[in-house]
């Protein structure tokens, strides 16, 4: 804060900002320890997430290269000063750890730690993380550690400022995980389903005709032979049908490649794996937060999906186009079509329902148009961030 309020304003929202664009708990962890390290100028900056066993479920440092914490070891225990942060759930700033009764060292690797500031994290009464920085930088009218010009008490102030929004930003970070979760649990469930009602059917066919045709063999050879090309075309339709199921149940890309090339990649395989042709294109378009880009890809392969198994679609195009700050996702095919309302009165949605909640999940809006014999166009737009 000593470069003034107007800066330290500043590099406090800048500091939450950044925390709150990220949804993976790695990402944030990260960031509030390298925002902690420069909004109090340390060399030094770690956050620790305690397990149940006494150590620590994940540990994040900022100031130590990889080479360096390679050379340390293990993570560490909750011993020591961590211990009392996270049990006695108390801020600790000291002029020099190492002189606290409470230090029991670090490995010979470590680098050498003096002035100290931690807080816990917590979330109402439960402590969910550990917070600390040392070796508060020196400057011209502080050289020597040895004048009491360590962390000071305003650096606490804006530390536990830091740490509360941290706690928020963790805990809604894990909140997203456990939602990915869920939707992959769905995912594997319906997969599961549709390899029974699919896969399965087909290796019972093959096995009856396989057996038909081995009881025809010596007696009727040519129905033999009919019987035998019927099961050589049952093994291929299992065939893809494993194989799509294959593809859906690979993991998306999203964090390294995008939603565009993820999409493209899908595509590529839908194509050789079915007999009706699959194109796709992206026109402009931005990459999108995480949330909209997992949820545009999972309508997509629901899409497909519905196109490729249920439409006799002959061609099935997907688009991907800029619309402002957003984005249109486009499926379309030339299958059979049918009447929405008579659809949901039906009672068979073709997965119309978890595309509209996956849309709306993400402040999308889906729309749906299809007729009989007139094939389908499902159009999910989401406003991007």
């Amino acid at each position: 804060m000593s470069q003034g309020p107007r800066s330290g304003l500043a590099a406090v929202s800048s500091a939450l900002l950044a925390m709150s664009r990220h949804l993976e708990v790695r990402d944030v962890l990260k960031t509030i320890v390298a925002s902690a390290r420069e909004l109090l100028d340390a060399q030094y900056a770690a956050l620790g997430v305690p397990d149940d066993h006494g150590g620590f479920a994940q540990f994040v440092v900022d100031g130590v290269s990889d080479a360096q914490w390679k050379a340390i070891g293990p993570l560490p225990r909750q011993h020591g000063i961590l211990a009392a942060m996270l049990h006695e759930a108390t801020p600790e700033r000291l002029a020099d750890v190492r002189k606290d009764p409470r230090f029991e060292g670090w490995p010979s690797a470590h680098p050498d730690m003096v002035d100290f500031l931690g807080l816990p994290i917590r979330d109402g009464d439960e402590v969910i993380g550990a917070l600390f920085l040392a070796n508060k930088n020196r400057n011209k009218n502080c050289p020597e550690p040895e004048g009491g010009c360590g962390f000071t008490e305003e650096d606490e102030e804006l530390l536990s400022i830091l740490a509360q929004h941290a706690a928020i930003a963790l805990t809604n970070a894990r909140l997203y995980e456990r939602s990915r979760e869920l939707t992959i649990a769905e995912e594997r469930s319906r997969l599961a389903h549709e390899l029974h009602d699919a896969v399965s059917q087909k290796l019972f066919s093959l096995r009856l005709t396989a057996q038909a045709a081995a009881a025809l063999v010596d007696r009727d050879p040519s129905r033999a032979k009919d019987e035998m090309q019927q099961v050589a075309t049952l093994a291929a339709e299992a065939t893809d049908e494993l194989r799509a199921a294959v593809v859906e149940l690979r993991p998306a890309a999203l964090d390294e490649d995008g939603l565009t090339a993820t999409l493209r990649t899908h595509i590529q395989v839908l194509d050789r794996a079915h007999t009706a042709r699959v194109t796709f294109a992206a026109r402009n378009f931005r990459a999108l937060p995480a949330a909209q880009e997992e949820a545009m890809l999972r309508v997509a392969q629901e899409a497909l999906h519905n196109a490729l198994r249920h439409s006799g679609a002959e061609r099935v195009d997907v688009t991907l186009d800029r619309r402002g700050s957003g984005a249109v996702l486009r499926v379309t095919d030339d299958g059979s079509g049918f009447e929405p309302k008579a659809v949901r009165r039906a009672g068979r949605h073709l997965g119309l329902v978890s595309m509209r909640d996956r849309t709306s999940g993400v402040g999308g809006t889906l729309t749906v148009e299809s007729a009989p014999g007139k094939g389908t166009t499902i159009e999910m737009e989401v406003p991007g961030g």
